[in-house]
């Protein structure tokens, strides 16, 4: 029989893998909590609709990526390809819509059936949070200056920059939409396939393309600083100002986009050079349709989110500081007694580990590869005499305590 591997595109997350991953979102957990954002959960699949209202029915992700299947039911499901739409959805679905605003953090599996490659998979993990209610520009920039924290505290502060666009409220958008399908359609046939079927559907995402051929129509497309309105040029201007308050450097990017309609005003990244031609490792940006297109009021929201298998590849691991206590017991008697002493050890808060199986050199070398700091043997001479033999590893120092206070004896070491 062959042997079984991983579904394409899916990945084991095992060993300093997934401590770089427990770290990614411990380390998130305390900066989110600095600013006021609390956890929700939400379940790995909604209705189909769920995604398909918020995404845009001509989206890649909706028409080409989304694992979507019928339930026994015939209810059609899908696994969700990012978080932010069933955030949505259960502040709605919980009737928190009138208790604004929301302060939100996630982190799970998402899924999506793309092409795998280096930090990509179809099986992913995310982080990421939302402000619903964010009532102006500073919640924008505070949210902002929440990712910049989280990126810091990895120790990815250097190497990477935020940059920033704006995309104006619905109307600026509307004008400067038209203004784009005319120049493109003079071109039309200077475009890419794939770029001609977004010009009808969704052709703010023609300056997202990566065909050289697009790219080059780009340098003279029309630019949306002439089309921001007053309001818009104001709510620009204020986000900008307020991100220096908070010290945070940044650089403009025009080319930043996000092809939906409910997306407004903000729009960031934070890239780096590091990953090759995939250099975002975090983005996002204000919304202000997706809860009302999710059958509540029309709310402001700011949001973002980053791939934990991508961060994963750019932090180092933090050195693990290890406290474990190992029990090597002789004999069956030894064993009894020695599980025994490991157990009131485990109740005082202590990592320990009995070690039975080999010769003792052999137990020793795991022993040590472990990190445990602190050996206890036990022996059939030590039982009768209620004692045991505590070895030190780090000052290689060894003396008999007794069993009645050898919890005491290793919590005063251990507190050293």
């Amino acid at each position: 029989m062959a042997r079984l591997q991983p579904v394409r595109g899916t990945h084991d997350i095992l060993g300093d893998d997934m401590l770089r991953h427990r770290h990614i979102v411990e380390t998130g957990r305390v900066i989110f909590a600095r600013y006021g954002f609390s956890e929700w959960a939400t379940p790995i699949f909604e209705e189909t609709r769920v995604f398909a209202r918020s995404l845009g029915e001509t989206s890649d992700v909706v028409s080409k990526e989304m694992y979507s299947f019928q339930d026994r039911g015939g209810e059609s499901l899908t696994l969700r390809p990012e978080g932010t739409a069933s955030i949505a959805r259960a502040l709605v679905s919980n009737s928190l819509a009138q208790s604004l605003p929301q302060k939100i953090f996630y982190q799970g599996p998402m899924f999506r059936y793309e092409r795998p490659q280096k930090g990509r998979y179809r099986q992913f993990h995310q982080i990421g949070a939302e402000l619903i209610g964010a009532e102006g520009p500073l919640r924008d920039a505070e949210t902002i200056a929440m990712a910049r924290d989280f990126l810091v505290s990895l120790g990815l502060d250097e190497g990477i920059r935020l940059e920033l666009n704006t995309l104006g409220d619905l109307s600026s958008r509307l004008a400067w939409r038209e203004a784009l399908v005319a120049y493109f359609r003079q071109h039309a046939d200077q475009l890419s396939e794939e770029s001609r079927t977004r010009l009808e559907a969704n052709p703010l995402r023609i300056l997202d393309s990566k065909s050289e051929q697009d790219r080059r129509l780009l340098a003279d497309a029309p630019a949306f600083d002439d089309y921001l309105n007053d309001e818009s040029r104001q709510f620009w201007d204020e986000l900008r100002a307020t991100l220096k308050a908070f010290g945070i450097a940044f650089v403009e990017n025009p080319r930043i986009v996000r092809g939906l309609d409910y997306y407004s005003h903000t729009v960031f990244e934070f890239v780096t050079d590091k990953l090759g031609a995939q250099g975002t490792v975090l983005a996002g940006g204000r919304y202000e349709g997706l809860v009302e297109e999710m059958g509540g009021p029309a709310v402001p929201a700011i949001g973002w989110a980053a791939g934990i298998e991508r961060l994963a590849s750019l932090i180092e691991l933090p050195e693990q500081k290890t406290t474990g206590i190992a029990i090597v017991p002789l004999g069956q008697e030894a064993t009894l007694q020695g599980a025994a002493i490991a157990q009131r050890l485990r109740d005082r808060g202590m990592v320990v580990s009995i070690e039975t199986r080999g010769a003792m050199k052999k137990r020793m070398d795991r022993i040590v590869k472990s990190g445990a700091t602190h050996v206890v043997f036990l022996g059939d001479d030590d039982l009768q005499r209620e004692v045991v033999q505590l070895r030190d590893l780090s000052t290689r120092e060894q003396s008999e305590v007794s069993v009645s206070d050898i919890a005491t004896v290793l919590e005063n070491a251990l507190s050293v």
